[in-house]
């Protein structure tokens, strides 16, 4: 499915989205028998052990196009935020019905997707299964499908009933994609064997996770069999970023990086810097999927929205109560940095389109470098489009790539 210019997208996304055919109702499994509002209810202990199957339902997947026979469920699993503290996820199991025919066992690709936006409707998980319709990764799930592997997608950290999605927050999103990897073989009837091979895969906020997984797969997740990450369109360095996205057509991503980081460390001051005028689009941003942050949110500047006229250098100079600032908690989720701390075992593809023009390209080149520095086998193409676009074209390549490491093939390293 070809995909317009970003702008064009987001508002026909908003005046009614795009309608894909249909997949086959889900075979159902005895013992995922939640209702579908349990998924997304904050159990009142979650189990400390990250990956532990909290709830599930079988569900129909209809925005994954091609009519795919599968079995869908979606999940509620346990994870892990950056303090170390158990929190509850939900996410998308989806298992392709025609029986694996590769090497070993099924593969798992470990999906997180692109920004989404802030409000309860927009999950991930309730986009896929058509209960609102403003997502724009039905393909890439499809191909995973048609491939023959099953797909672990994460819905992100913070969109259960009365959480906020903690976006972009690095290690709170590379520990979600890494969990559901570990719950998908516990989903009753998946058919997947702990000890299968793991892909992961993300492009814009999923590549920013997708890559923080890889980062932290050694560390936090050493039972995984990971062999390889597939990160596309990365926000590698959130400053920077928002300098380009400061009074531009696409500021509602930085008021949702905003609230998404002060979600994830609420000693961060927010609120109380605010005026009306940010009150209310901090509340909007809260509210609206992805066009609706677009539009609503364009031309936006933070210096409109606090008391002082803040700057965003003003505002990185803010301290929260545990003594850091805005500024250093936001160098915290760079990527690339410290990698002998983080190492990566496996190989990496990273990409970004020649046009984009959301995310900075030097950010997305800096991260290839300091990847390549640290000896990470890295792989390294520029689509021929922009932002958006270049999530759809790379998806062949993507799915290709992934297949090789499934099947133990060598892989190139561009640095």
């Amino acid at each position: 499915m070809k995909r317009p210019a970003l702008v064009t997208a987001l508002v026909a996304a908003l005046l009614g989205g795009v309608l894909v055919s249909g997949a086959p109702a889900a075979q159902q499994s005895a013992a995922c028998t939640a209702a579908d509002a349990d998924v997304y209810a904050p159990p009142a202990t979650v189990p400390a052990t990250p990956g532990t199957v909290l709830a599930c339902s079988s569900v129909t997947l209809s925005q994954v196009p091609g009519t795919i026979a599968m079995s869908a469920w979606k999940v509620r699993y346990s994870s892990t935020d950056n303090q170390g503290r158990p929190v509850a996820v939900s996410g998308t199991l989806a298992v392709p019905t025609a029986p694996w025919t590769g090497p070993g066992t099924r593969p798992v690709v470990a999906f997180h997707p692109g920004t989404l936006g802030l409000g309860p409707q927009c999950a991930f998980s309730k986009q896929l299964a058509g209960a609102f319709q403003d997502e724009y990764e039905g393909d890439n799930i499809a191909a995973l499908l048609k491939a023959g592997y099953a797909v672990a997608a994460t819905d992100g950290p913070g969109y259960l009933d009365g959480q906020t999605h903690r976006y972009v927050a690095g290690t709170d999103s590379g520990h979600a994609l890494l969990d559901i990897a570990r719950a998908a073989p516990a989903v009753p009837g998946s058919g997947l064997s702990r000890q299968t091979r793991v892909g992961l895969w993300g492009y814009s906020e999923g590549g920013a996770a997708s890559l923080w997984a890889a980062q932290l797969a050694a560390s936090y997740a050493p039972d995984l069999n990971v062999v390889g990450d597939a990160s596309g369109g990365i926000p590698g360095d959130l400053k920077e970023v928002a300098a380009g996205l400061d009074g531009s057509a696409f500021a509602g991503f930085l008021a949702d990086a905003a609230v998404g980081i002060q979600a994830a460390y609420p000693s961060l001051p927010l609120d109380s810097l605010l005026n009306d005028q940010g009150r209310d689009s901090v509340k909007t941003a809260k509210s609206v999927c992805l066009a609706g942050t677009v539009t609503a949110l364009a031309g936006k500047s933070i210096k409109g929205f606090t008391t002082a006229g803040l700057t965003l250098d003003q505002f990185y100079r803010q301290r929260g109560s545990d003594g850091r600032t805005w500024g250093q908690v936001l160098d915290a989720q760079k990527l690339g940095v410290d990698l002998g701390t983080y190492r990566i075992v496996f190989p990496v593809l990273q990409y970004r389109g020649a046009l984009d023009e959301v995310i900075p390209t030097a950010t997305e080149d800096a991260v290839r470098s300091a990847y390549c520095a640290a000896g990470v086998k890295t792989g390294w193409k520029i689509y021929a489009g922009d932002h958006l676009l270049t999530d759809n074209q790379a998806v062949g390549d993507v799915v290709s790539w992934l297949g090789d490491r499934f099947a133990g093939r060598s892989a190139r390293s561009d640095c």
